[in-house]
């Protein structure tokens, strides 16, 4: 196999959920392929260097071997080997990102009665 979709590489690598979503990345310039934006049609070839920007963080991979076909997480990491400056700054990212307060969005629906009173001091004050 001398070639195969990079789509079609980036859904069995597993690095997004569906080929079009890879396709998608494609498109919007999340995905270059030895410094150069990829097309989803552009062939990965074995030995190309890929950053690719997704949900889950952004990756500096080599390719180590193609496949078409999407198949469990322990055969598709083996398809890439991510280089370690990558690897460093995505760590460092997650332990800031675990560092940071975590802020609870406001309530659903309706104030509770407590909710309601805090509100009413709060507007006979202003």
């Amino acid at each position: 196999m001398a070639g195969v979709r990079m789509d079609k590489w980036l859904w069995a690598a597993r690095f997004f959920k569906t080929r079009s979503l890879a396709a998608r990345a494609c498109e919007l310039g999340r995905i270059a392929s030895n410094g150069q934006k990829a097309k989803a049609s552009r062939e990965v070839r074995v030995g190309d260097l890929l950053q690719v920007k997704s949900g889950a963080g952004e990756f500096q991979v080599e390719v180590v071997l193609l496949s078409e076909m999407r198949g469990p997480a322990a055969v598709a990491q083996t398809l890439y080997r991510e280089t370690e400056t990558s690897r460093e700054l995505r760590l460092k990212l997650a332990e800031e990102r675990k560092a940071m307060p975590h802020f609870e969005g406001s309530r659903e629906g309706k104030p509770s009665k407590r909710d309601r009173r805090e509100l009413d001091r709060f507007r006979r004050r202003v």
